[in-house]
């Protein structure tokens, strides 16, 4: 015997059916695996395709996958609940964008609200983003930090030039002039403290705190 769907799950169907149906499609369920197949039109007809979830789960967005390539539309519809859920987040609608997946949520009273539309999308390029990425990456030394690392501090490309404005000063004070002959940036690195590794002894001359001596300790440095 086929698998019969949760009850709460297949309340969803009469809803998305006449949602698509007001749309122009003739919808007949279970067809070939699928929750739902909607026709309109003459051959070759628009074909759409729905499945239906209690919540948006990895499953349903590779169902939508694997249903894209038999089809002109796909739409994913979940039930939304009284305090909303992931469909209500924004990555979520721009994961189905970026897809060309249509996303709908059905309400307890059979209301069906359309989250997103389903059309292929192309993303714009965030050009200040992209220049941040490719300046980041040029500017570190080497690889200092791991992928997928969390709850440690991110050797980032200002963190190793601290670091290096740090080792020019673990030899006593230090004035800004010496400091920027091996740091270009490194006046304002110690201007601006971000780490509370310096200390300004008189203009344009810093020495290292306690923080600073520990930041050595922890990522050793050559001797400047």
């Amino acid at each position: 015997m086929p698998k019969t769907k949760p009850e709460s799950e297949t309340a969803l169907y009469a809803p998305v059916k006449r949602f698509l149906e007001s749309q122009g499609f003739t919808v007949k369920g279970e067809v070939c695996g699928c929750d739902l197949v909607g026709l309109r039109g003459d051959e070759p007809p628009v074909v759409v395709i729905g499945e239906l979830k209690l919540k948006f789960n990895l499953e349903l967005v590779l169902q939508g996958v694997e249903r894209s390539a038999a089809c002109d539309e796909v739409w994913l519809a979940v039930r939304v609940g009284a305090r909303g859920g992931r469909e209500n987040d924004r990555r979520v609608r721009k994961l189905c964008r970026l897809l060309g997946f249509g996303l709908l949520g059905v309400f307890s009273t059979g209301r069906v609200e359309v989250f997103v539309e389903p059309s292929p999308w192309q993303p714009r390029v965030n050009k200040k983003r992209r220049a941040r990425l490719v300046r980041e990456h040029r500017r570190r030394h080497g690889d200092p930090a791991a992928g997928g690392t969390t709850k440690v501090p991110i050797m980032t490309a200002y963190r190793q030039q601290a670091l290096l404005c740090a080792a020019m000063l673990q030899g006593g004070p230090c004035r800004t002039s010496q400091v920027k002959a091996a740091v270009p940036d490194g006046p304002k690195i110690l201007l601006h403290n971000v780490y509370g590794w310096f200390d300004r002894v008189e203009r344009g001359v810093y020495r290292l705190t306690s923080d600073g001596v520990a930041a050595l300790a922890r990522w050793p440095q050559p001797i400047a």
